[in-house]
């Protein structure tokens, strides 16, 4: 993965975890990785769709796992530790995910995707210079295809938008 990539702010809980699922989505698995908490759900083909992904962007966790992400969720869905944004101590309101999301993403082309992304995180990226994908994913339901084909079509677009340009 090269800096030159656009990058991917890729969310946890609510998009590989479909928490708010009434039960266990076909597909995923359960799995118990802290005593005494909810189960995580998570689906083995979002690690090849990841990958596929990859090939577009610089995947980047944007999540409160922080780097338990790397630790529990990427060796499950057969990915690399991936780069981690620091964010403040949970719990935390989704609205205190942005300075960090700002600080990290610096000038570069970014798609977030989160299901909690709060009214402030749009206003960002509508006035962001840098050209801005924002994708909010239904807790019940976590990452779909229809996602991946989205923000593979928006990387696409914007790599030729910018080859016009040079």
């Amino acid at each position: 993965m090269t800096s030159s990539l656009p990058l991917l702010l890729l969310d946890v809980d609510g998009v590989l975890n479909p928490f708010a699922a009434p039960a266990c989505p076909p597909g995923y698995t359960e799995h118990e990785f802290f005593p005494g908490e909810d189960p995580v759900r998570l689906c083995a083909a979002h690690g090849p769709w990841l990958h596929e992904l990859a090939t577009r962007f610089q995947i980047v966790w944007a999540t409160a796992w922080g780097t338990e992400a790397n630790q529990f969720i990427a060796p499950l869905l057969q990915i690399p530790d991936l780069p981690v944004i620091g964010f403040p101590p949970v719990p935390f309101h989704p609205r205190d995910k942005l300075p960090p999301v700002i600080r990290f993403a610096g000038r570069r082309p970014l798609t977030w995707i989160d299901d909690a992304l709060p009214p402030k995180a749009h206003a960002w990226a509508a006035k962001r210079r840098m050209p801005t994908l924002l994708i909010s994913i239904d807790p019940a339901e976590g990452l779909t295809r229809p996602v991946i084909e989205q923000s593979l079509q928006w990387a696409d677009d914007h790599r030729r938008n910018d080859q016009r340009q040079t």
